[in-house]
C-alpha cells in the first residue's frame, strides 16, 4: 500500500510554485558550480574558454580588471536581449527574466566571494579538461531550468531557439571569438587549451541536457508485420507504432513498425524478428531522449 501511494505521489507534477522554486534552485546551484570551476581551474591557468568569463580573464591579465565586475558589466545588454527574445509571453518573460537576472547577478558574486580559493591544478591541460567539465555541468543545470547565467550563454540560447542547432554547438560557435582573442593575449598554446575546455564544456552541456539514458529505436519492415507486432507486444512488452510506407521501386504499400526499447532489450527484439521473418529489414538506431510510459518522466 505504501509503495502504491509513493508511486502516485511521484507521478504527480509539481505545482507552479514548487516548479518555480525548483528552477531557481537549479540557477543557484549551476551558477555556483560555474563560478568555482572558473576560479580554481580556468582563471589561474589563463584559459579563456569563451563567454563573458573568458573576456573577464583576458581583461584581468591585460588591464587588471576584477573578473566579477567585468562579468556584471558585460551581462546587462545581453540580459535585456534575452528577456525580449526568449521569454515568450509576458508572464514567461517576467519569470525567465527573473531567473536569468538571478544567474547574471549570482554567478559573478560567487566568483568574487571565491576569488581567493587556491588553484586545483597549475597544469593547463588538466585545468582545461576539468574546468570545461565544471562549467558545462553548471551551465547544463541552469539551462535545464529554462534560464541562463547571462553573457554569451544568452546569445547561444537565442541561436538555439531560432535555428534548432544543438545548444552545445551554439555555445562553441559564440565563444570562438574569445578563444581567438586569447591567442593574441596568452599565446597560441593557451588558445589550444581554451579550445579543449570549450569543446568539453559543449559536450558536457549536451550530456546534462539529454542525460545518460540512451534508448534504441527499431524500424522494421516485414511481410509478417502482424506476427512481428504481436511478438514485440507480448514478449518484449513495448509499444509498437504502425506506419504506412511505400516501396521506392515497386511503389507498393509496405507497413512499417516502429518500436523503442531499452538498450538491454535490443538483442531480444532482433531475435524475435529473426525468428518470425528472417528476411525482415531492420534498422536500429540511438534514441537519445525518450519521454513517456516505460521511459523517462518529463
Amino acid at each position: 500500500m505504501m509503495k502504491q501511494m509513493q508511486r502516485r505521489l511521484d507521478s504527480q507534477p509539481l505545482n507552479p510554485v514548487q516548479q518555480t522554486i525548483f528552477e531557481f534552485g537549479h540557477v543557484f546551484l549551476g551558477s555556483a558550480i560555474v563560478a568555482i570551476a572558473f576560479n580554481i581551474f580556468l582563471l589561474p591557468n589563463q584559459i579563456a574558454s569563451g563567454g563573458v568569463s573568458g573576456i573577464s580573464t583576458l581583461l584581468m591579465y591585460t588591464f587588471g580588471f576584477e573578473p566579477a565586475f567585468t562579468q556584471w558589466a558585460f551581462n546587462i545588454p545581453l540580459f535585456i536581449a534575452g528577456v525580449l527574445l526568449l521569454g515568450g509571453s509576458l508572464v514567461g518573460s517576467i519569470l525567465y527574466g527573473a531567473k536569468t537576472l538571478t544567474g547574471t547577478l549570482f554567478l559573478p558574486l560567487v566568483v568574487y566571494l571565491t576569488r581567493h580559493l587556491e588553484p586545483a591544478t597549475l597544469d593547463p591541460l588538466l585545468a582545461a579538461i576539468f574546468g570545461g567539465i565544471g562549467v558545462g555541468l553548471g551551465l547544463g543545470i541552469v539551462f535545464r531550468s529554462n534560464s541562463s547565467t547571462g553573457g554569451t550563454d544568452l546569445a547561444a540560447q537565442i541561436i538555439n531557439k531560432y535555428t534548432g542547432m544543438s545548444l552545445g554547438v551554439c555555445v562553441f560557435l559564440m565563444d570562438g571569438l574569445v578563444v581567438i582573442s586569447s591567442a593574441f593575449v596568452f599565446g597560441f598554446e593557451f588558445a589550444l587549451y581554451a579550445l579543449i575546455g570549450l569543446f568539453i564544456t559543449g559536450k558536457t552541456i549536451d550530456l546534462v541536457q539529454i542525460g545518460f539514458g540512451y534508448s534504441k529505436m527499431a524500424i522494421i519492415i516485414s511481410e509478417y508485420e502482424e506476427e512481428v507486432k504481436q511478438g514485440l507486444l507480448t514478449q518484449v512488452d513495448r509499444g509498437v507504432t504502425k506506419l504506412s510506407g511505400y516501396g521506392g521501386y515497386t511503389n507498393h504499400e509496405k507497413p512499417v513498425l516502429m518500436c523503442v526499447v531499452g538498450r538491454n532489450e535490443v538483442t531480444k527484439l532482433k531475435q524475435i524478428v529473426q525468428t518470425i521473418d528472417p528476411s525482415a529489414f531492420v534498422i536500429v538506431t540511438n534514441a537519445s531522449e525518450v519521454h513517456g510510459k516505460g521511459f523517462k518522466k518529463q
